[in-house]
């Protein structure tokens, strides 16, 4: 069996790494360690020389079983611009804070690697959803599994979205920016944003505005059958686009167009938690404390 392991931050998860380097070592389990991240540890620990080194996507297909994702919620972002297509699981081992999407703790590394040899987990697909331009904008990173984002950048003015849904028009938000989440986005800046949250495999996107000056517009959950189309304008020349972690400038040229990706993003999920349980841990989901 062979393992993929990225960090991006790593000074602060070096006893994870070595957890997790020393108990895959023993248990004969090939390591392939993404570059920044091997030429960061090879510095402050010493590496078998067995490891090896990726440095895209391309080199993964066909030779790793598993992704280990060792950060936050951002570094398991990160990962899916690196599994791609390739449908490879990726587990999530949390040394941030929230570890939304990193359900498992730093100080249970090794028994997730057991779980992993054991075949004792369970495999949980989320959509992404892509983005096609006018003009290249994201290149062939045009994807995400949380959201899509377009807000102002150079003003303090509000930005006017158009948005379209399958060509038929939906409304003009007046707004500072507009959102575009999947399910598993729908628990982030969506909802921080006054969005719902939506479970996973419900088949939806959620459209939220961002500050909208219109009072009576609302964030509304559409099918992920639909095509999403965006133009937007403002007293700004530029204005910024994301997609999950990633951001970009662009300007009123570009047009935008938002539908479900052909892949999935497969999370491995170690018995212990579902959906359920993270709303209830991670968020407070219904926590009273007069109960």
């Amino acid at each position: 069996m062979n393992i993929a392991v990225y960090g991006r931050e790593v000074d602060n998860a070096v006893p994870c790494f070595q957890t997790l380097i020393s108990h895959a070592r023993e248990s004969g389990m090939g390591l392939y360690l993404f570059d920044s991240c091997y030429t960061m540890l090879k510095q402050l620990m010493e590496l078998p020389p067995e490891v090896k080194v990726f440095g895209s996507a391309d080199e993964l297909k066909g030779n790793v079983d598993y992704f280990i994702s060792i950060g936050g919620d951002g570094t398991m972002l990160d990962t899916v611009t690196m599994v791609r297509k390739s449908g490879i699981p990726v587990l999530g081992i949390n040394t941030g804070r929230l570890g939304y999407l990193t359900s498992t703790s730093s100080d249970k590394t090794e028994s997730a690697l057991n779980e992993l040899l054991r075949n004792n987990f369970s495999v949980d697909e989320r959509v992404l959803l892509r983005l096609e331009t006018n003009k290249s904008v994201f290149g062939k990173t045009n994807f995400a599994l949380n959201e899509l984002t377009i807000h102002k950048k150079d003003s303090s003015s509000m930005i006017k979205i158009h948005a379209f849904l399958n060509g038929e028009y939906l409304t003009t938000y007046w707004a500072d920016g507009l959102i575009v989440s999947t399910p598993t986005g729908s628990t982030g800046y969506s909802l921080s944003c006054g969005g719902p949250i939506v479970a996973p495999r419900s088949g939806n996107f959620v459209i939220t505005p961002i500050a909208p000056h219109n009072l009576n517009v609302r964030p509304v959950v559409v099918s992920d059958k639909n095509v999403i189309s965006l133009e937007v304008e403002g007293r700004s020349q530029y204005f910024l686009a994301s997609l999950d972690s990633r951001s970009v400038t662009i300007d009123s040229s570009i047009q935008f167009a938002v539908r479900k990706e052909e892949f999935t993003f497969n999370i491995i999920r170690l018995h212990e938690g579902n959906f359920l349980k993270t709303l209830r841990n991670k968020l407070n989901w219904g926590l009273d404390s007069r109960n």
